[in-house]
């Protein structure tokens, strides 16, 4: 069903066509009754839209004559949230594909080729764009550094500060741009400290090119693939080793990629599991929704915990249900 703000932008295109147009009329193009139609003609009349109101036997709402919406006037990093927008949101489909034709075709050259730079760049850490608007959006000025840095394989300095609050200023060989779980990520290699390092774009305050190039090491995995193994064995208190019968399909509609690692192609059905977690009261539960056989290679504290919560669950299901529960 068409959202409220989808009906609105719509009895405006109605009424741009020209002509006065009946309430009645309106209510049945809209799908909507007479006294939502009015409610609607408000909201345009309260972002300024000159709506008249037409007395008599052929009345209803017009125009008033010789108006006409003033074009879409974006900033270059408003054009470029848009457009992001609309490339990372899920199932974009024709309305969207042609607003982000439309979009890119107006960018000046300059933000136009950057734009492809970015764009060739990104990854996705599944197949499925994510569903929703980032929770945390990075600086376009910084994205658009880091993706020409990744493209040309140029070196660059960051301020970034961590989720603790300690900031730094490091310099870094960026691999790629990925997004994962609504966020952005920079993947590179430190060159100070000869490791690989993963950053979230939001948290970086500022991004300058350095001079020269660098070589990409050889071997590089997938910038994607390497974010989700990055996270999957980041330090935490418990590391957990499983083994789980099902397919790594199966074990990430429960246990996704970036917290659950199948390190193992299915031997006879099993596959190996590792994740790395600080509260292991949460598993039990989460590997009992995935309604897959398991078994707990370490620690023997989860062990403890599943059977705990088996035997509740069959305290549960034996418990009489006439009276008061004992």
């Amino acid at each position: 069903m068409p959202r409220p703000t989808t009906r609105v932008l719509t009895l405006l295109e109605l009424l741009q066509a020209g002509g006065t147009r009946t309430v009645t009329e309106l209510a049945d193009r809209l799908g909507v009754n007479e006294r939502t139609v009015r409610r609607y003609i408000d909201h345009l009349i309260d972002l300024d839209i000159p709506v008249e109101s037409v007395r008599g036997r052929h009345g209803g709402y017009r125009l008033t004559p010789g108006y006409r919406l003033p074009p879409l006037m974006l900033t270059d990093e408003e054009a470029l949230a848009v457009l992001l927008g609309l490339i990372t949101a899920q199932g974009t489909g024709t309305a969207s594909e042609t607003a982000t034709v439309k979009i890119r075709r107006v960018l000046p050259r300059r933000l136009a080729d950057r734009l492809d730079t970015l764009l060739g760049t990104l990854a996705f850490t599944t197949p499925a764009r994510p569903a929703a608007a980032p929770d945390a959006a990075p600086d376009t000025g910084v994205l658009l550094t880091v993706a020409d840095a990744v493209s040309h394989h140029r070196p660059v300095t960051i301020r970034y500060t961590a989720a603790d609050g300690h900031r730094s200023e490091r310099t870094l060989h960026p691999h790629g741009l990925v997004t994962h779980n609504r966020k952005w990520y920079v993947t590179g290699t430190d060159p100070a400290i000869g490791e690989e390092r993963t950053f979230r774009l939001d948290r970086i305050t500022q991004a300058t090119t350095r001079p020269g190039t660098f070589t990409p090491p050889a071997g590089l995995q997938d910038p994607a693939q390497d974010l989700l193994t990055r996270l999957a064995t980041a330090p935490h208190r418990h590391h957990v080793i499983l083994h789980i019968h099902g397919t790594a399909a199966q074990i990430h509609t429960r246990l996704p990629p970036g917290f659950a690692l199948v390190t193992e192609p299915p031997q006879d059905g099993w596959s190996r599991v590792e994740l790395h977690a600080d509260h292991l009261d949460r598993l039990p539960p989460v590997l009992a929704a995935l309604d897959l056989p398991f078994a707990v290679e370490q620690p023997a504290e989860l062990r403890d915990l599943v059977v705990a919560l088996a035997d509740r669950l069959t305290r549960s299901a034996l418990r009489k249900t006439t009276g008061r529960p004992g």
